[in-house]
């Protein structure tokens, strides 16, 4: 009876995952973007304990591995979507761009698609056992969240172009299913030799974080994204 409980719980903690992020699409339409951040955050949490709990409970299979991709792409790809859409939807345009202005916020469903390339690439690449090759999900999805939390008054104010937003969100599309390599925060002992570059992610982490609260998320996506290109460039 144990046996048959256990076996059930990653698949539990995926649900979930997945009804936060139902939940930060909701906040997303009604443009509450710091509560979508916060269920965005909830939804990694529970992307992480279900890996984690699949692993120490062996209770790994083939529904649990699809639906997590499934959940992911809910609450990594559709959800930081709907976030991008509605603040296309609430940016100035100006005079020659009224004519596209009722069109270009679709382009912000690129990230939904990228994302489920991103993750059908992941479940068939053998390559990323432990490290990742592309941008992963949920930072791609703590970006955008995070971005619109914390400079939402400069985004709508007239101080970011709407054809920006459309290059930012055509990068990161690209950046989920590049072959850049990107290391991974699974610690395999509490060596400097063996994690120095994590060590150095997490230190200046803790630094934005303490210092540009909200904001400090969006840097530390950027220097996850910049540590990697360069280390990676070294290997």
């Amino acid at each position: 009876m144990a046996n048959r409980i256990t076996r059930y719980i990653p698949n539990a903690l995926t649900c979930l995952n997945l009804f936060s992020g139902c939940i930060a699409g909701v906040m997303a339409f009604e443009a509450r973007y710091e509560s979508a951040l916060l269920f965005i955050i909830i939804s990694a949490m529970f992307d992480f304990f279900d890996g984690l709990a699949a692993r120490v409970l062996n209770a790994h299979s083939v529904i649990g591995k699809d639906l997590d991709s499934l959940a992911d792409d809910v609450s990594f790809g559709l959800a930081p979507s709907l976030i991008v859409f509605s603040l296309f939807k609430e940016m100035p345009y100006p005079a020659y761009m009224e004519s596209v202005a009722a069109w270009l916020p679709y382009s912000a469903f690129l990230i939904t698609v990228f994302s489920a390339l991103r993750l059908a690439k992941f479940n068939n690449d053998t390559r990323q056992a432990i490290s990742f090759i592309g941008l992963p999900v949920p930072a791609n999805a703590l970006f955008w969240a995070s971005l619109t939390a914390g400079y939402h008054s400069l985004l709508i104010g007239g101080g970011f172009h709407p054809l920006c937003l459309l290059a930012l969100v055509c990068l990161f599309s690209w950046l989920l299913v590049s072959e850049i390599p990107m290391f991974s925060l699974k610690f395999r002992n509490l060596s400097w030799k063996d994690n120095g570059v994590s060590f150095l992610f997490l230190l200046l982490c803790i630094l934005f974080l303490a210092t540009l609260q909200v904001r400090g998320l969006v840097t530390c996506i950027v220097w996850y994204i910049l540590l990697s290109w360069f280390t990676g460039r070294k290997k």
